[in-house]
């Protein structure tokens, strides 16, 4: 089967590192998988990219293209891409009101299967017959390691408590203020703040396993990758309530799911560093 994969390519890095992955697993299992990065920004950037993606598909003869976000999806259906899966990743259903409406519009005219990443979009989207199908991980990439070891990779110093926010702080879904205000509220002294900023993908594994906690405040998610991660890393984690956050860390000792309060997420990092502190003798959290 040939398959060809459709997402942005404005990043740093070019493929996502979650899609990449998706790739991988796929070809794992004698699927040839393509990729078709849409390059430029905005509503005019992509639809540049209409014919080129054209060309491709009758040159190439793929039984599937795959498009990942509903921008690329819309510029593949244009492009005429049949049959069309369609991958919504969180931002594209829970950011803005009127994609959900092109979204319906796009879904019922030509894509024959779509994918959300949790059931708290699936009910956002209000489209029933959908499919629920969170993104895996990797568990012999990400995997719990010695954290001394890890550490000493990293430039942090081993004396503090160290938190890693696993986004971005440019993207403003992540709410990195909120993680800057619940920091100056905390009773742990000496703590800092790290976060993810052009990180090659082959290095989260030992940030995950250098960081005390690993810290999520977004204001939406999917189902995201970094917190199933950082389980397959064994570590402690704090998050807002958003995607399938809550079912993920159900019932896992040091994790804890907060409300968008500073003062509320600051006692929850306060009792997962607590926590870090007492498993360090022992073999981690509770899985």
């Amino acid at each position: 089967m040939k398959v060809l994969f459709v997402s942005s390519g404005n990043s740093k890095n070019g493929v996502s590192p979650i899609i990449k992955s998706q790739a991988e697993s796929l070809m794992k299992q004698g699927i040839s998988i393509s990729h078709y990065l849409i390059r430029g920004k905005g509503v005019f950037g992509y639809l540049k990219n209409i014919l080129p993606i054209k060309k491709i598909i009758k040159k190439g003869g793929y039984d599937v293209i795959h498009a990942h976000y509903s921008m690329s999806a819309f510029i593949a259906t244009f492009a005429g891409s049949n049959p069309l899966v369609v991958s919504l990743m969180g931002s594209d259903v829970k950011s803005d009101k009127y994609f959900k409406i092109f979204i319906k519009i796009f879904k019922k005219i030509s894509w024959i299967k779509t994918i959300v990443k949790s059931e708290d979009m699936k009910k956002s989207l209000k489209i029933d017959d959908v499919v629920v199908l969170p993104n895996g991980v990797d568990v012999n990439f990400f995997k719990n390691h010695d954290r001394n070891n890890a550490l000493k990779k990293t430039s942090w110093n081993p004396d503090k408590r160290h938190v890693l926010f696993a986004a971005n702080p440019s993207r403003p879904e992540k709410n990195f203020k909120l993680a800057k205000d619940a920091m100056k509220l905390l009773k742990t002294p000496g703590t800092e703040l790290h976060y993810l900023e052009d990180v090659p993908h082959e290095r989260m594994p030992c940030l995950l396993n250098a960081a005390d906690l690993v810290l999520l405040t977004s204001k939406y998610e999917g189902s995201p990758n970094v917190i199933k991660e950082a389980m397959a890393c064994n570590a402690p984690i704090v998050s807002t309530n958003v995607g399938d956050v809550g079912w993920l860390l159900r019932g896992l000792n040091g994790c804890y799911v907060a409300s968008d309060s500073p003062v509320d997420l600051a006692s929850a990092i306060d009792a997962s560093l607590a926590f870090s502190v007492e498993s360090k003798s022992t073999k981690g959290i509770d899985q």
